[in-house]
């Protein structure tokens, strides 16, 4: 393998991974951080929270619900097109927001801001209060532009998760909000994601807390492909949220991609450092690739959380990452653990290098490790409440 070719997908993936860096605020944006026991929160900083618009309503508000860009972006190319097509299914229910299977007509002025969740490129995420249900909510509200991919992204993100209302392990969507300048989604309030827990607590998280992690990210995953034939492509541990209740959901969808005959056609969107070999490589020049590239990403995300270190250490640069994926062996759980031998296999078999022999979601929801998962009760959201409150003294 040449470092030229490494290098080549450096260059392609150190633009988008800077933004994504910037905007990690934004990627754990239904956190609510005002919560005591939420990771990473900072009681009394006294920041301002920045909202888009003036008291909490969408800025440069022209003609309400227009098809958004049409003023701005030119639609001469197919995916200009598709993107507009799309918005207009989601325009049909812009404006209504459903909570407990109740669909309410609301304005913008039925919700009132409680403050800033997070911030980042693509704009602001705003804890706020839907006055006519009490419901306390995260909305993120970004912005139009004439960024043909970042238009792309928000579509994805929105399509996903209005379609994905009945599956129990995806973050739940309430409604959203469009005008030709903004997008408001109003999304459930969660207490935290995996990425900020494991560094508040600076300890690994439990085995049958990750059973039930892996349980529930395999079944989202699951749902995805087989109801929308949708791949997720950056499966990492922000992108995994936790309620006070207990309850483990999947979110981020904005690189998500269309599986074409169950492939995936395109080859950059995702976090590098928990990028699968054959999508780093692509076999045969090959840049098609299937879920199993998701199923590695989750080997990843699940030795990382169940050691409290990333498995490749000491790299200082994504093609020192990009080199030991491919190069050395899989990482693995440590053998003189007191994990069990069904961990240890179901870890071994998400990170078989050579993709074909690695196992897609219906098989792997036969294995031992999540079997057991399925009826086994874990009191996640005690485990949750006592490690933080531990990790507050």
């Amino acid at each position: 393998m040449s470092s030229s070719y490494l290098g080549s997908k450096i260059s392609d993936l150190q633009e988008r991974l800077k933004k994504e860096n910037e905007m990690i605020n934004v990627d754990t944006s239904l956190i609510d951080q005002s919560n005591p026991f939420a990771a990473g929160s900072r009681p009394g900083s006294g920041r301002r929270p920045q909202i888009l618009g003036n008291v909490g309503t969408p800025t440069r508000t022209r003609k309400p619900y227009d098809i958004p860009g049409s003023n701005f972006v030119p639609h001469s190319t197919v995916d200009h097109v598709e993107i507009d097509n799309k918005m207009k299914e989601i325009m049909e229910m812009s404006g209504v927001i459903c909570i407990n299977g109740q669909k309410y007509k609301t304005n913008i002025e039925d919700l009132e801001p409680l403050g800033e969740l997070g911030s980042g490129t693509c704009g602001h995420v705003v804890k706020m209060l839907h006055k006519p249900t009490q419901c306390v909510m995260a909305v993120k509200q970004m912005r139009w532009s004439g960024d043909l991919e970042e238009n792309k992204r928000i579509t994805m993100d929105l399509d996903v998760v209005l379609k994905s209302h009945d599956c129990n392990y995806i973050v739940n969507c309430y409604g959203v909000f469009i005008n030709d300048a903004d997008v408001w989604i109003c999304m459930e309030l969660m207490a935290t994601c995996f990425d900020k827990l494991l560094k508040r607590l600076s300890s690994p998280i439990p085995e049958d807390i990750l059973g039930k992690v892996a349980l529930a990210t395999v079944k989202a995953l699951h749902y995805l492909k087989e109801r929308h034939d949708v791949i997720h492509r950056d499966i990492k541990p922000s992108n995994i949220l936790l309620d006070s209740h207990g309850n483990v959901k999947l979110c981020d969808f904005g690189v998500s991609g269309r599986l074409v005959n169950s492939k995936a056609k395109s080859g950059n969107p995702g976090c590098a450092a928990y990028m699968s070999p054959e999508r780093i490589q692509p076999p045969n020049g090959s840049p098609d690739y299937d879920i199993r590239a998701d199923v590695w990403s989750l080997g990843i995300t699940l030795v990382e959380l169940a050691t409290g270190q990333f498995p490749y250490t000491d790299c200082n640069s994504d093609f020192a990452v990009l080199s030991r994926v491919l190069q050395d062996d899989p990482p693995s759980l440590p053998i003189d653990s007191n994990f069990t031998p069904e961990f240890h296999y179901f870890i071994n078999s998400c990170l078989t290098k050579d993709y074909h022999q690695r196992p897609k979601y219906k098989r792997l929801l036969q294995y031992p490790f999540l079997t057991r998962y399925e009826t086994k009760y874990v009191d996640v959201a005690s485990w949750y409440a006592e490690a933080t409150a531990l990790s507050a003294r």
